[in-house]
């Protein structure tokens, strides 16, 4: 059996250990939280054991998942690394550059599994193109939220955009070329609202807005390339693909159009979305790395890469607002 300690209890905390709970070949050894009144509770209807040593947690455990404010992901990471075990830690990897450097040159001296918790990755929608060979060369994001307090001790760009940011470096094989970008702190100290404009040396172009000042969410992102459009509802866990030329995809629907350059067939197809607890899913991977010792799908280096481009952002910003 695998042994993992959660150190963090709060919101999304609970929902890790939910999950941990049902894991097949994964003991839930227990748990460290800060909060006494929030310990007691979880401690009584997870009936866990809470650890006030965090090197006690430790070393009861093979493998250590921090839902921690990003403040305390270096420390907690570092300590766990040093000690030998394997770490998933929630996004953004670390508070600053410098730590997820070192952390990256950690984990890869110590030869440990690493996760780092960009969800997204698992969600239904964008899973579904698994099989799809995805070239884009434009993209647009809109990922909104409604404001709430909790989260906001950093910006938009590493509380929301910082997911799209993963999926779309994971997506365009090519390195950063331009940024640029805009943002407002409308409700907090920290921008809540960006757009950004990131340009790849293989000509492609992302556009993104992260607000969490809107009236609505939405989750969307959208992916042009050649002879295809496609379409990602993350929040409403729909997947759409319009192309030319029919896909071998059974639930399409087809018409065709006439153009300067003749007929052409324009096929609609909606990939078949299953239903898949995320949190679960990215828990289980992270488990069946170490249990197989293969890598993790989201390594820490992939954190290192989403969080360089989050801070080439938010220098961006600031730039712009001293001017």
């Amino acid at each position: 059996m695998l042994k993992v300690g959660v150190i963090g209890a709060g919101h999304l905390g609970k929902f890790h250990l939910n999950n941990w709970a049902v894991i097949e070949g994964v003991e839930l050894v227990g748990f460290a939280d800060t909060d006494d009144a929030n310990a007691q509770l979880v401690s009584e209807k997870y009936k866990l054991k809470r650890y006030l040593d965090l090197e006690s947690l430790m070393d009861d455990c093979d493998a250590v998942d921090i839902v921690a404010p990003t403040t305390a992901h270096f420390h907690l990471c570092e300590m766990a690394i040093k000690k030998g075990k394997h770490v998933f830690v929630e996004k953004p990897l670390a508070n600053t550059m410098d730590e997820a450097r070192q952390l990256v040159k950690l984990a890869k001296e110590a030869n440990i599994k690493f996760q780092v918790g960009h969800v997204e990755r698992f969600n239904p929608a964008f899973l579904a193109l698994k099989n799809q060979h995805l070239q884009p060369m434009f993209i647009e994001v809109h990922r909104l939220a409604q404001f709430n307090p909790r989260g906001t001790d950093v910006s938009v760009i590493l509380d929301l955009m910082i997911h799209d940011i993963d999926i779309i470096l994971s997506l365009v094989k090519s390195n950063v070329n331009y940024i640029s970008a805009n943002g407002v702190a409308v409700m907090s100290d920290t921008p809540d609202i960006a757009n950004v404009r990131i340009e790849f040396d293989n000509g492609c172009v992302a556009n993104l807005t992260s607000s969490r000042i809107s009236m609505k969410k939405m989750r969307k992102m959208r992916l042009f390339q050649k002879d295809a459009y496609i379409g990602i509802d993350f929040l409403e866990k729909k997947t759409e693909i319009i192309k030319l030329n029919t896909p071998t995809d059974k639930n399409v629907f087809t018409f065709d159009i006439e153009t300067n350059s003749g007929k052409k067939t324009i096929a609609i197809a909606n990939p078949e979305v299953k239903e898949v607890n995320a949190i679960k899913m990215e828990l289980e991977e992270f488990s069946q790395a170490i249990i197989n010792n293969t890598d993790t799908p989201v390594t820490v280096v992939d954190g290192f890469r989403a969080l360089e481009v989050a801070h080439q952002i938010l220098e961006k910003i600031k730039k712009g607002h001293e001017q």
